[in-house]
């Protein structure tokens, strides 16, 4: 068995209020092999970004890890102070946004930017940081790289933009990778080469990445195993091809549902009743239990624990209720 190189154990994640404290993350697990992409996708709200932005240390204020561990090769992040937390970041951990506009600053050329977050975690003068950010953007396939190392934000393409923030989250040589929505504003032809980009880099580097988007298309394209989150806990983790075709739990299957299927010859695509729950009012039992069609009495009062079923681990008592009968 492979060691994780991150692992994430029973994270919870607050927003004190005026009005009281406000639970975003819930008792969430689970870890990440080397060279492995795990996914995470559920409705907006669940708490993905929120996931994805504890682990880097950069969760908005009043925003809190209230309780949990999170360790990269073992070694405990969550509690580090500011200043070390920042050597981590861009150089064992590297950070891909959903919007690469907010991640470049347009004042500086996108070389400046490399060169600086290379001679920053790596010991490189500024003729062997310049040598190594051409090389990045050749990596990520941006044509002329010589030529365009010199150029601003604005005069790149919105794809080409995203593969300069890939560039930029891969300057450190990071052993693990947040991806945060990276194909969401991009057209189908460049998020496929985007998540060519990031295979190759998990492949070759050994990287591990954690995919957060809702677009379980990307998943099933890219992903070794993908966990489903639900207002701020994980619903089902898993293989992904274990998750997609035979999903455990209700909300998973819902998920599946919504997916237009080519192979199908379906009129109406199925849809899942209700909304995700605001933080101030996530039900008793299952927060999923007010929209499941197979809901049952004790959904509504117990909250269930994830535990295995099959090729994957749900937090449903439907299936468990199947499991107990059938021992």
């Amino acid at each position: 068995m492979t060691q994780a190189l991150l692992e994430v154990r029973h994270l919870r994640v607050e927003f004190p209020t005026r009005h009281g404290t406000l639970l975003a993350l819930d008792d969430v697990n689970f870890d990440i092999a080397p060279g492995e992409i795990l996914g995470v996708v559920g409705e907006s709200g669940a708490g993905k970004s929120l996931t994805g932005a504890a682990i880097i240390g950069l969760l908005d204020p009043p925003g809190r890890i209230a309780s949990g561990e999170i360790l990269l090769e073992g070694r405990r992040i969550d509690n580090l102070p500011y200043d070390e937390m920042r050597k981590i970041r861009g150089r064992q951990i590297g950070a891909i946004f959903q919007d690469p506009l907010t991640s470049l600053n347009p004042l500086y050329t996108v070389g400046r930017q490399l060169m600086e977050t290379i001679t920053t975690h790596l010991n490189l003068s500024q003729a062997q940081a310049r040598k190594r950010a051409i090389e990045l953007l050749e990596q990520t396939g941006i044509p002329a790289a010589e030529a365009r190392i010199d150029q601003y934000p604005h005069q790149f393409s919105g794809g080409m933009r995203q593969r300069v923030v890939i560039a930029l989250a891969l300057a450190g040589s990071p052993k693990l990778i947040v991806a945060d929505e990276p194909t969401t504003a991009l057209d189908v032809s460049i998020q496929a080469q985007i998540i060519a980009l990031l295979k190759r880099v998990c492949k070759e580097q050994g990287a591990a990445v954690m995919l957060v988007t809702h677009d379980m298309g990307v998943i099933a394209e890219t992903c070794d195993r993908v966990a489903v989150l639900y207002a701020g806990r994980v619903a089902e983790i898993g293989p992904v091809h274990s998750v997609i075709h035979q999903p455990s739990h209700p909300y998973t299957a819902g998920l599946m549902g919504a997916i237009p299927a080519m192979d199908e010859d379906r009129e109406r695509l199925l849809q899942i009743d209700g909304a995700m729950p605001r933080l101030n009012a996530i039900p008793l039992g299952c927060a999923y239990n007010p929209r499941c069609p197979q809901v049952f009495e004790r959904c509504r009062v117990e909250r269930p624990e994830i535990t295995v079923m099959g090729n994957t681990s749900a937090a449903c008592w439907l299936r468990a209720n199947a499991q107990e009968a059938s021992v």
